[in-house]
């Protein structure tokens, strides 16, 4: 497709709006609150501040600047910079297919909670009756009403993954919605995603705003925000803080996904992408900690509500002297109630989107009105995201000529209805323990390793002197010192060390780890994966990696290949007669 043929965002706000709807997605609602609780509450905001200086902005920056100035998805443009760099776009739209996968069964699992919210009595509210009506089902009896509706009522899920069975209708259902409504966002590619950004970037805060404003006014909601806001200063000497807040900025701005190229490459020429890349990338941390005051004040209001609530019981066993030796037999502590360890007790994922969140709106006054708004939030932040993740999939394959001739309703329907197929896995009583595998494995490694090749490459191989000219030709100015500092020496050193610590890690790890829902106990408990686990592992970690090598590879030996029959030809014509 020529440049005067592809089609543009209608104003710079879509662009905007389309990289704060892809930006600010789950991560921001359910692990940035757990990375603030884990490393000293307020103390993480500043490894996170800095790192979102000398990472975050510069990385976003050189995305943005790429797909504007190339004009092509994720493997055109790297391909435009040098061929063998192809692999790298395919890599990134391989990690996006991974992403594409398993992504939408969040937002499955957000319709399932969603039309559960529309009843007298929220399902997760209490424990179901057994069969014989004579009490609580054990299972629940046994976790909690909001566990057993997750594991039991909404996955279905078995004891391992080795343990499988049918697919759980109800989610299929749900799933293929999902589907059906991602296609209708990109029917059209940028046209139809344009239109749809205005309400997937907006509707969160709105929502988002009401349940702070409702959050604070909960009862021990204070608790919550000043445990948050209370630093641990101790933490800033612990690395590990260091590489978290580096990897949630770096995977928060959704960098290496070809995502920002894609979306990019439908600008202006002359479009102010550097101010662009400032302000979207303040804009989703900004509402980072946004998100983690509302979830802190329905922290302290959940861990107010389980304090008081123990010490209630506590009372009544204390005062009732009649039973002192049932009392003893508890084994309890002096002081068996404690509010600060109710609020440690971090939580991140699907645990604080779904079981923690929902505990704590069945407490609310009119919980299903709040059910409903906090659902409707997270399926658009997950919808939004997944904008994202399949632009980064068409728009690389649509600057091929074989698909270019295929009309937008007709691909865009057949990568979604790829997707779909394969991801109705995920909807099996074992499809939670392969949601884990792919969000664990399935991007972080490759994401790593893909930003790294990039920034090296704009910076010695492609040359930051012709970059800065490329800038200046789109922008009228040449990008100042703060950025080639970050470019040629900060962000590869960063990148490097995050790089060589998930090695370290995960060879330190030992075998690979899940948590397994054991029905009979009514709670998680960590088990290895089997050998086909680790194997598919391995699989994920190595798949996308290696499309950079093996398409270098592949790209010389044609480029060899080509020059001996180039050779051959010359020789032939030199001794004919």
């Amino acid at each position: 497709m020529g440049k005067d043929e592809r089609p543009n965002w209608d104003n710079p706000m879509q662009f905007v709006l389309a990289c704060v709807s892809y930006a600010v997605g789950l991560g921001n609602v359910w692990r940035f609150p757990y990375l603030c609780q884990m490393h000293g509450g307020g103390g993480f905001l500043i490894p996170y501040m800095i790192m979102l200086i000398l990472e975050g902005i510069p990385l976003f920056y050189l995305e943005l600047a790429i797909g504007q100035k190339m004009s092509l998805g994720s493997i055109g443009a790297w391909s435009a910079i040098s061929p063998y760099l192809g692999g790298l776009g395919l890599a990134s739209v391989m990690t996006s297919l991974y992403l594409c996968l398993y992504y939408n069964i969040i937002n499955a699992w957000s319709f399932w909670y969603l039309f559960h919210s529309f009843q007298s009595v929220l399902p997760w509210a209490e424990c179901p009756l057994n069969a014989n009506l004579t009490g609580p089902v054990e299972e629940c009896d046994r976790a909690t009403p909001t566990q057993y509706f997750f594991y039991r009522e909404t996955l279905d899920i078995s004891s391992s993954i080795e343990e499988n069975g049918g697919i759980h209708m109800g989610q299929a259902l749900c799933f293929l919605l999902c589907w059906i409504i991602t296609y209708l966002f990109i029917v059209r590619g940028v046209k139809s995603t344009g239109r749809v950004v205005y309400f997937t970037a907006t509707f969160p805060y709105l929502v988002l705003f009401i349940y702070l404003i409702r959050g604070v006014t909960l009862h021990g909601a204070l608790n919550g925000v000043a445990y948050m806001f209370t630093p641990k200063m101790e933490q800033l000497a612990n690395p590990t803080t260091w590489i978290n807040a580096a990897t949630q900025i770096f995977f928060s701005l959704g960098l290496g996904f070809g995502s920002l190229i894609a979306f990019a490459s439908y600008n202006q020429y002359n479009n102010n992408f550097e101010q662009q890349a400032i302000i979207v990338s303040f804009i989703n941390s900004g509402t980072s900690i946004f998100a983690s005051i509302v979830t802190f004040s329905i922290y302290g209001f959940k861990a107010t509500v389980n304090y008081e609530n123990c010490l209630e019981s506590t009372r009544v066993l204390l005062l009732n002297s009649t039973y002192p030796q049932q009392f003893a037999e508890l084994g309890l502590p002096d002081v068996p109630c404690d509010l600060n360890k109710e609020l440690d007790t971090a939580v991140e994922g699907t645990g604080l989107a779904f079981i923690v969140y929902s505990e704590a709106i069945k407490n609310m006054p009119l919980p299903q009105l709040w059910s409903v708004l906090y659902f409707s939030m997270l399926l658009l932040l997950g919808m939004g995201s997944m904008l994202g993740n399949v632009t980064a999939i068409i728009t690389p394959l649509r600057d091929f000529k074989v698909f270019s001739r295929i009309s937008n309703e007709l691909f865009n329907g057949l990568v979604c209805l790829f997707c779909l197929l394969l991801g109705f896995g995920f909807t099996t009583p074992s499809g939670n323990y392969w949601f884990t595998m792919f969000n664990d494995y399935g991007a972080t490694f490759s994401l790593l390793f893909i930003v790294l090749v990039e920034v090296i490459t704009v910076s010695y191989i492609y040359g930051i002197r012709r970059f800065e000219k490329d800038i200046e030709d789109m922008l009228g100015h040449r990008p100042n010192w703060f950025w080639k500092i970050m470019w040629g020496g900060v962000s590869p050193i960063l990148l490097i060390a995050l790089f060589i610590f998930y090695i370290i890690n995960y060879i330190q790890g030992g075998t690979p780890t899940y948590q397994a829902w054991n029905k009979d106990k009514g709670q998680s408990e960590v088990m290895e994966y089997p050998v086909f686990g680790q194997l598919f592992i391995g699989l994920l970690l190595a798949s996308s990696v290696c499309c950079v090598p093996l398409t270098a590879l592949y790209v010389y030996c044609r480029k060899r290949r080509n020059g001996s029959h180039h050779k051959r030809q010359r020789t032939i014509s030199t001794v004919s007669p």
